[in-house]
This record gives C-alpha cells, structure tokens and sequence, in this order.
C-alpha cells in the first residue's frame, strides 16, 4: 500500500493546476483561444505548464514502485522531496521574465536526479 507516494503525487498536482489557471489567465489576457497566437508570455505560460506533464508523471510512477517494493520511507520522502523542489524551482525560474536560470537548472537538476535515483532504486529492489 502506498502511504508517502500520494502526498508527493497530491502537491504536484496542485502544483500542476496552479500552472494551468497561469495558462488560462495568460489566455485571457492575451485574448487567445488556441496556441499561442505569437505572445511570448503565452509560448512560457505553456511550456512551464508542458515541462511539468512531462516529467512529474514518469517521477511519481517510479517512486511509487520504490514504495511499492518496500523501500524505506525516507528514501521515498527524498525522492519526493527533490522532484516537488524540482517542479517548484523550475516553473518559477522558467516562469519569470527574463528567467531565473540557475532555478530553472537546479530544477531540472533536482528532477532529474529524482527520476535516475528512483530508476536505480527500483533496479536494485528488483534484483
């Protein structure tokens, strides 16, 4: 049964939803119905929105399956921990005009070390 992995799952989520009323208000502001029709804060507003449904998704499942498996908790709570830290960091750096490079790569960084270090977790419990 999964006890850490939702509460990861739940505030990423919310976190997504907050990027997607950014995406709607950007919309509305920009008087665009569909794409991005040219306005650079519409293309930011999207892919900020973007970068976080493509890679929160892969995260969380593998995290699961790390719990899942019977990894300790605090290993799962690392592992959530660095890829919400990654999502935060990376949509508000991104965010921003102009960006705020270092968090948009620490984000990344973040994200992607959470990705590697629970695909190596989930090999080795797999053994």
């Amino acid at each position: 049964m999964l006890a850490i992995t939702p509460i990861y799952a739940a505030l990423i989520a919310i976190h997504y939803v907050a990027l997607s009323v950014k995406v709607i208000l950007q919309r509305r502001s920009d008087k665009i119905s569909v794409g991005d029709g040219g306005s650079k804060l519409m293309i930011k507003a999207i892919r900020t929105h973007s970068n976080c449904a493509e890679y929160a998704p892969i995260a969380l499942l593998l995290i699961a399956m790390v719990e899942l498996q019977g990894a300790g908790g605090l290993l799962v709570h690392i592992l959530g921990l660095m890829l919400l830290a990654g999502r935060l960091l990376h949509a508000y750096g991104f965010g921003r005009t102009p960006q705020i490079v270092i968090l948009r790569q620490a984000g990344m960084s973040l994200t992607f070390l959470a990705i590697l270090v629970a695909a190596i977790a989930n090999l080795i419990l797999a053994l």
